[in-house]
C-alpha cells in the first residue's frame, strides 16, 4: 500500500519516546509532530533526522484502514494496547 496523501495519522496517533530533531522530549500520542505539514505530509521524509520509528513504519491496510479517520482510530487503539501496564489508563467498571 502506498502512503495516503493528506492523511498524516501516523504522525499524530503514536507516541515517539526518543528525542528527535525538533521534539527534544519526544512526541506524545495524539499530538501532531512538529514536522507534519499543513498538507499532512512529513517534513522529514528522506531526512536522516527522521525518527527510526517513522522510517520503519510501513503503510498497510491493517494500520491505515480505508481512510484517514479509520487510520487515526486503528493507530490510536494500537498505541493504547501497546502501552506498558503502568502507563495504561485505568478502566473502571462500576
Amino acid at each position: 500500500m502506498e502512503c495516503r496523501t493528506g492523511c498524516g495519522a501516523c504522525c499524530i496517533a503514536p507516541s515517539i519516546v526518543q528525542p528527535f530533531y525538533g521534539m527534544p522530549q519526544g512526541k506524545p500520542a495524539g499530538v501532531a509532530c512538529v514536522h507534519l505539514s499543513a498538507e499532512k505530509a512529513c517534513g522529514l521524509f528522506g531526512d536522516a533526522r527522521r525518527p527510526a520509528a517513522c522510517t520503519q513504519f510501513q503503510a498497510e491496510v491493517n494500520y491505515c484502514g480505508r481512510d484517514r479517520d479509520e487510520a487515526l482510530l486503528i493507530l490510536s487503539e494500537l498505541e493504547q494496547a501497546t502501552l506498558p501496564t503502568h502507563r495504561r489508563p485505568e478502566h473502571r467498571v462500576d
